[in-house]
């Protein structure tokens, strides 16, 4: 649908603006690297699609193995500080000595840092990403200091190519990753109140 024609027509004009006679060297570059931004999207895009497929055929592959929750909250924040510094927004883990989570590891990565990446484009303030031990469960949470979802939205944030009335930036499949990773781990994934969002996962 638009998810590929949107970012496949600006392309192609991005392209065509290159391509015209007359264009200064910094038009051309500034084309250019819109392109590239673009082609990067529809990579994205891609593997994000190829992902959930593997799932839905049952052949999304997990190497699991026990995974030290504050090396891995760490690891998502070092990733993402730079674009936390670039908005003036404070980003930090808080996770106990010790607790560990079976899980893939990268996969584990990708799930927490879409749901930083969501905090920071639409959320507000300091974002936190906190791992605690539950019940026989670690839960792996993600909050700012923002509204949270709108009214109606939460029920249906984590359904394919579900986006908030006023996002125009994505392919509405960040936190659809998010719950086929959890799931993918035997866990699950939701709202637990305003900006908050985490995953549940077995230990």
């Amino acid at each position: 649908g638009h998810e590929l024609r949107t970012p496949l027509a600006l392309l192609r004009t991005e392209l065509e603006l290159a391509l015209r006679q007359g264009q200064s060297e910094e038009e051309l570059r500034e084309a250019l690297r819109v392109s590239v931004e673009e082609v990067d999207r529809l990579a994205q895009l891609a593997d994000d699609l190829l992902l959930i497929a593997r799932y839905d055929r049952g052949r999304l592959p997990l190497r699991v193995e026990s995974v030290d929750a504050r090396s891995l909250l760490d690891s998502v924040v070092t990733r993402f500080q730079w674009r936390a510094d670039e908005a003036t927004r404070p980003l930090a883990s808080e996770a106990p000595s010790g607790l560990t989570v079976r899980g893939d590891r990268l996969r584990l990565e990708q799930a927490l840092g879409n749901l930083v990446d969501n905090a920071l484009r639409h959320g507000r303030g300091r974002v936190t990403l906190r791992a605690a031990g539950a019940d026989g469960s670690v839960e792996l949470a993600v909050e700012d200091q923002g509204d949270g979802f709108a009214d109606g939205f939460a029920e249906r944030a984590f359904e394919r190519f579900s986006r908030a009335q006023h996002d125009t930036g994505g392919a509405g499949l960040g936190l659809a990753i998010v719950r086929v990773i959890a799931e993918a781990h035997g866990g699950s994934a939701d709202v637990s109140g305003g900006s908050r969002v985490r995953l549940m996962l077995p230990r």
